[in-house]
């Protein structure tokens, strides 16, 4: 009988998946759609499940009992009960990396949009107006101060780009250390990349460290009239601060991917902010990171059931655990 690998969600054609998993003796099943109670019957019988958004739960894992690994599209894993995964003996993978390029491009286009007035320039011209002052003066982006907080692959690659327009970068230093800062960039704390820089970006994941990590306090230190552009989740920042501060005229713009609440409730009030730009969890997105995503997340599975750990196991500890189900794995 061929091994069941159930997709819980998904926004592209899963033609590569099934080719992959075919080709390793594997049947590619879809979930249906519904709450908890529906994704928990559909994953009875499988022996790995994917996931892009939606949530896998305690109750999902449990009702898995032949699972042995949840791989996520993507990197971030707040969808995920790893703590339960690792408490059945199922392996939890990622794919980290895939969209580096992309997220690193759209947060530097978020940037300078929010830097040239791009979007308020173009909406006044599509009502008819035609005034280069109307929003007031610009600076120019060369010799300003960007702050990165979060300097994995996504945030070294918009360091890269940043030197190239011309800016200096800072990079939040980690209090346990992490080894000499990527080429071009100043470590620092995070009191002084609030104090010095002209624009903030965001790349961490969403940790119970990082939940709220820019709070009101943090908004309040940043320089008057400084930039925040958000592509990493939408909880590490509060909300309601970042409202108030740009209502306040403190901060100069927002320019944010992702949301706390996905997609927002009409009556979000950042919607109706002239100075803020939101797209929708959009950054990661092109044809080819797509492509690397399906392929990567689907080799992964195909790891498990073959016996081989896969490329990024996020509980490296369920490997060492009785409790795994997917005895005996071995290197790649």
């Amino acid at each position: 009988m061929a091994q069941r690998v159930l997709v819980t969600d998904h926004a592209w054609e899963l033609d590569i998946e099934r080719e992959i998993l075919a080709a390793a003796g594997a049947e590619l099943i879809v979930a249906p759609p519904g709450g908890e109670q529906a994704l928990a019957a559909a994953s009875a019988a499988t022996d790995a499940i994917l996931t892009n958004w939606r949530p896998v739960p305690a109750a999902v894992l449990e009702a898995a009992t032949s699972c042995l690994a949840v791989v996520r599209y993507g990197v971030g894993l707040d969808n995920i009960d790893v703590a339960a995964a690792s408490r059945l003996g199922i392996v939890v993978a990622n794919v980290p990396g895939f969209c580096a390029d992309e997220v690193a491009e759209h947060a530097l286009a978020l940037m300078l949009a929010l830097q040239r007035r791009v979007v308020r320039f173009a909406d006044q011209t599509r009502s008819g107006g035609w005034d280069h002052l109307a929003f007031g003066p610009m600076r120019r982006v060369r010799g300003q101060v960007l702050g990165i907080v979060g300097l994995g692959r996504i945030g070294r690659a918009v360091a890269e780009r940043a030197a190239g327009l011309g800016m200096t970068v800072l990079g939040l230093a980690r209090p346990e250390g992490s080894g000499p800062a990527p080429p071009g960039v100043a470590l620092a704390s995070l009191a002084d990349l609030l104090a010095r820089s002209d624009v903030l970006t965001l790349h961490v994941p969403l940790t119970d460290a990082t939940r709220g990590l820019i709070g009101a306090a943090e908004l309040a230190a940043m320089k008057p009239g400084a930039l925040l552009v958000n592509t990493s989740r939408g909880a590490v920042v509060d909300g309601g601060a970042l409202v108030d501060a740009l209502r306040r005229g403190h901060l100069g713009g927002a320019a944010l991917d992702v949301l706390a609440r996905e997609p927002p409730a009409p009556s979000d009030p950042l919607l109706a902010l002239d100075q803020v730009i939101v797209t929708p969890h959009a950054a990661a997105f092109s044809i080819e990171s797509t492509l690397e995503l399906q392929r990567r997340a689907a080799a992964s599975v195909v790891a498990v059931l073959g016996g081989v750990r896969p490329a990024h196991v996020v509980n490296p500890e369920v490997l060492r655990s009785p409790a795994l189900r997917a005895t005996a794995l071995s290197a790649a």
